[in-house]
């Protein structure tokens, strides 16, 4: 019986504090998008989100009043 080992690139291999190899890959860095991006946390799409959440937040309270329900009773929750 043969043992083989088995070699990871060089590339993929980290050591920690104690000498233990890590085999995981690595990580690229988190960057924030900039404005010109289409997508990510940036300071337009945070207030996109902000100014929906307000317009949902007020049409759930104008169909509690124009119902007499609030709203999780007339969705059925």
């Amino acid at each position: 019986m043969t043992a083989t080992t088995l070699q990871a690139p060089t590339g993929l291999v980290t050591h920690d504090l104690e000498g233990h190899d890590n085999v995981y890959a690595k990580e690229p860095p988190m960057e924030l998008a900039g404005p010109e991006a289409g997508w990510g946390f940036h300071k337009r799409a945070e207030m996109l989100n902000g100014r929906l959440a307000m317009l949902g937040f007020i049409a759930a309270i104008a169909t509690e009043l124009i119902s007499g329900e609030g709203l999780l009773h007339s969705i059925g929750i």
